[in-house]
């Protein structure tokens, strides 16, 4: 595969939509005529070559060509979009687009990305070794077609509306996601490896959730129906299955309900108790609520400040998705 190296030169002063780098855009150009492709800052047409130093010889062909983006990049958007094959190496932090409408190939960005990268995404890879912001393999505003296939991979944390109508593919998050996991999904499967906080599946019609560390928070229309033992991303365990949110019927077999669900990971404290609902059986005696109940009167309660309160009050280890459910009832108590 031959490489093709771009290095930055000029910082944009505003931010440099860059949608030209790509082994498509490369393939069997020279140097020269690859620095002469588009790029735009704001309304202002530019070149490549404008911001970046250029070495190397792409390929014949994209699948030939892999491209190595080097430099300050915080402020390059659309890295990769569209592309069909190749390789590209981001080697640091950039911004918005990184792989949106990717179809194939693979790209590798060693630092963060902002928002909307993978989105709408195909086919391919798209390896992030930090963090991703907001709206990871999403879809477009006002589209209904999200990530639809290709892999996704998060080596950190991911932010709100991850997968907001996911059809397909599948996306990895090594640490922690914020609000709104697979909305409007309709198939997919996502594996987070860390927490999630509130509207995990909210209007999913069909597709897997999976979460090893904990849901602050699970949302009403979803109904706990089991244990499973199960085998994901390499990891064996137990892991509570819970179904929702909209349903409909199966395609084919018309008379079948088809859900989406979400698979939370036991602990294996919990297991080695022998036990997988141990830490659903916990619950506070009526005097306990009441003195929840009280101390929290006329105020807003969050789920920190309720789960310290009963460690300290009562020495008592509630989980989130459990405090949760508490002030929920509390506010109905009210």
């Amino acid at each position: 595969m031959d490489t093709v190296t771009l290095t930055m030169k000029n910082l944009p002063a505003l931010y440099l939509e860059a949608e030209t780098i790509s082994p498509d855009q490369f393939a069997a150009k020279s140097p020269a005529e690859i620095g002469k492709l588009s790029a735009y800052m704001g309304n202002e047409h530019h070149t490549l070559g404008d911001f970046f130093e250029i070495a190397g010889n792409p390929g014949k062909t994209a699948a030939d060509t892999k491209i190595v983006v080097t430099g300050d990049l915080s402020k390059v958007k659309y890295i990769g979009m569209k592309m069909t094959a190749g390789e590209i190496e981001v080697l640091g932090n950039t911004d918005m687009y990184v792989g949106a409408w990717m179809a194939g190939g693979t790209i590798r960005v060693k630092g963060n990305v902002d928002s909307f990268c993978g989105m709408g995404m195909t086919g391919g890879e798209l390896l992030i070794a930090g963090n991703a912001r907001n709206y990871l393999g999403a879809a477009y505003r006002g589209d209904w077609r999200g990530m639809q296939g290709g892999k996704i991979v998060v080596g950190g944390n991911a932010g709100s509306d991850l997968a907001f109508f996911m059809r397909g593919g599948e996306i990895t998050i090594g640490g922690d996601v914020d609000v709104h996991v697979a909305t409007h999904a309709e198939g997919g499967k996502i594996i987070i490896k860390g927490n999630a906080k509130s509207r995990v599946g909210g209007q999913m019609v069909k597709g897997d959730i999976y979460v090893f560390g904990e849901i602050e928070r699970m949302m009403p229309s979803y109904k706990y129906i089991g244990d499973e033992q199960i085998e994901v991303n390499g990891t064996s365990g137990t892991f509570q299955v819970w179904i929702g949110d909209l349903g409909e019927r199966h395609g084919k077999r018309k008379g079948e309900t088809i859900y989406g669900k979400i698979y939370l990971k036991v602990k294996e404290a919990e297991e080695k108790e022998g036990s997988t609902r141990v830490s659903r059986k916990i619950k506070l005696t009526d005097a306990q609520m009441q003195s929840v109940s009280e101390a929290f009167a006329g105020k807003e309660p969050s789920v920190s400040n309720v789960k310290a309160f009963i460690q300290e009050s009562f020495g008592i280890e509630m989980k989130p998705m459990q405090i949760s459910r508490l002030i929920d009832e509390i506010r109905r108590k009210a």
